[in-house]
């Protein structure tokens, strides 16, 4: 027997999600001073 598909979430209503995700909490980010990105020159 298959699993049922779980279902897609899809917002719809950005201009009233986008400040409900404000009053939600804070975020935080943390970045590692260790942490090096090499990316691969691309020309541009």
């Amino acid at each position: 027997m298959s699993r049922p598909t779980p279902p897609i979430y899809k917002t719809r209503n950005w201009p009233a999600y986008n400040p409900a995700l404000k009053r939600r909490g804070s975020l935080t980010i943390w970045f590692d001073p260790a942490m090096t990105w090499k990316a691969a020159p691309t020309g541009k």
